[in-house]
C-alpha cells in the first residue's frame, strides 16, 4: 500500500472530528464535500499530522457516508447511549465522548465492513487520544452493551 495513502484509522479519526464539530453546529453535512477537498486537507496537514497522506476514494467514501449516517441518524444514536450508558444521561457526558459513541455505533450498526470489535477497539482507542481513561472505559463498557443487544436483535430477526 502506498504509503501516503491514509489508513481507514486515519480516516476514521478525520470522520470523529467532523461528527465532533457537529456537536457545535459548525458545518451542516451537506458542506461535507468541501471539507474532503484534498486542498482543504493539505492545508490542515500543518495543524494535525492525522491529515497527512492522500485520501482514497474509499475512505473518502466511507468518511462520507458515516458522517452523514450519524447525521441522519443521531437521535437513533443517542437513544442506544443513553439506554446502554447506566445511571448516565446523554447531557453528562462530554462532546467528545458522544462523538466516539456516536461514530461507533453507527460503524456497529450500519457498516458491513466493520467488525463490532474493530468499531468497539477503535472507538477506545480514538477516545484515549482525544479524552480521559475513565472516559475510554466507559466508552468500553457502553459499547460492549450495545454489541450484546446487537447480537440479541440479530438473533431474534435470524
Amino acid at each position: 500500500m502506498n504509503e501516503n495513502v491514509m489508513s481507514r484509522t486515519k480516516a476514521r479519526e478525520i470522520a470523529l472530528h467532523l461528527i465532533f464539530e457537529m456537536g457545535f453546529q459548525q458545518f451542516e453535512p451537506e458542506n461535507l464535500e468541501e471539507r474532503l477537498d484534498e486542498n482543504i486537507m493539505r492545508s490542515l496537514k500543518t495543524d494535525a499530522e492525522m491529515y497527512a497522506g492522500r485520501l482514497s476514494v474509499e475512505n473518502a467514501d466511507y468518511i462520507r457516508a458515516v458522517v452523514k449516517g450519524v447525521a441522519t441518524r443521531v437521535d437513533e444514536l443517542d437513544d442506544a447511549i443513553e439506554r446502554n450508558a447506566k445511571g448516565w444521561k446523554l447531557n453528562r457526558l462530554s462532546r467528545m465522548t458522544k462523538a466516539v459513541l456516536r461514530l461507533a455505533i453507527y460503524e456497529m450498526r450500519y457498516v458491513s465492513d466493520v467488525p463490532v470489535g474493530v468499531a468497539i477497539n477503535e472507538a477506545v482507542a480514538l477516545d484515549k487520544i482525544y479524552d480521559t481513561e475513565e472516559a475510554a472505559a466507559f466508552i468500553n463498557g457502553v459499547l460492549g452493551a450495545v454489541a450484546r443487544e446487537k447480537q440479541e436483535k440479530d438473533e431474534t430477526d435470524a
